[in-house]
């Protein structure tokens, strides 16, 4: 298996003209280490994000070059594994982000709320605080992407190429289909978490470096409008955007468009997800919000 470290800075754009750091072949199985979203230079809770870090960079590995990928493709990413590369997960609340704390899209005469960090320790599948605070392992992708068609996007951005989702649902055992706007996709990842509660409230989940496990498909001629996940029991459609309503009308409408390809009508596929559709938040603190539409498989095959 081949293991793909960026050989020199990382990226904080998704975009087409950076140089791809590795070509890959479709159907090939590789492992990708990563960086927290600290860029790994917080390590105790003297280390405040607001005096080391230049804003919140979330550094990516990539671009990654998938061999034969064509606009109009779709590249599935199926999620093997997530493995920590240490021993600590790390949070914070950090003046200017966070849903309930004055931001620069969302000012407000309240003070910002007071920064702190804080150090978990990865305990087997705990991830521990003190006793009041020590929740399971549940690793999921923050960030995936492929580069949009023209634009740069900003590596805090999640848009119909991916981006940062920050959703739980990017974990293993799913796969993630993203659409492909450039020859070769460019993939790229990073922003990897040990858990995260719905909408990452205070803008950082539990944040680690890791090494991802992933095997690459590639569906020729088969073009997506936003990206999607498959679980072994759901499928799944997020909408970027805000406000947050948009980013739901994308979702549901997106994951019409993939009932209606297992041959649903339009309409009687609406009439499906209004009564047992769900819907959950994957942020509420990045730059478009991100809302995961989903319906269980055994409503949609017929």
């Amino acid at each position: 298996m081949k293991e793909i470290k960026q050989p020199g800075k990382y990226s904080y754009v998704f975009s087409r003209y950076a140089e791809p750091i590795v070509h890959i072949e479709p159907g090939e199985t590789v492992a990708i280490y990563t960086k927290d979203a600290f860029e790994n230079r917080v390590s105790k809770e003297t280390d405040l994000p607001s005096k080391i870090l230049e804003g919140d960079p979330n550094p990516q590995t990539g671009p990654i070059y998938i061999d034969g990928a064509e606009p109009g493709d779709t590249l599935a990413a199926h999620i093997i594994n997530i493995e920590p590369t240490r021993g600590y997960a790390v949070s914070a609340h950090k003046p200017g982000l966070g849903g309930l704390t004055p931001t620069r899209s969302t000012p407000m005469l309240a003070e910002p709320m007071p920064e702190k960090v804080y150090i978990y320790k990865i305990e087997g599948d705990m991830i521990t605080y003190n006793d009041r605070m020590s929740y399971p392992w549940r690793p999921f992708i923050g960030t995936i992407a492929t580069a949009p068609r023209l634009e740069a996007l900003s590596a805090l951005t999640p848009f119909d190429n991916g981006g940062n989702m920050d959703t739980p649902e990017t974990k293993p055992g799913n796969i993630v289909y993203l659409p492909v706007n450039i020859p070769g996709a460019y993939f790229y990842t990073g922003d990897c978490h040990a858990g995260q509660g719905d909408g990452e409230l205070c803008g950082f989940a539990l944040e680690i470096p890791a090494k991802v496990t992933i095997k690459f498909d590639l569906i020729k001629g088969k073009s997506i409008n936003w990206p999607r996940i498959e679980s072994p029991s759901e499928f799944m459609a997020i909408g970027s955007a805000r406000p947050m309503e948009d980013a739901a009308r994308i979702a549901y409408a997106e994951l019409i468009e993939w009932m209606v390809e297992y041959g649903w009508d339009k309409y009687d596929a609406h009439q499906v997800l209004s009564q047992i559709g769900k819907l959950s938040v994957g942020n509420m603190v990045d730059t478009y919000y991100s809302l995961v539409a989903k319906i269980e498989k055994k409503y949609v095959k017929f």
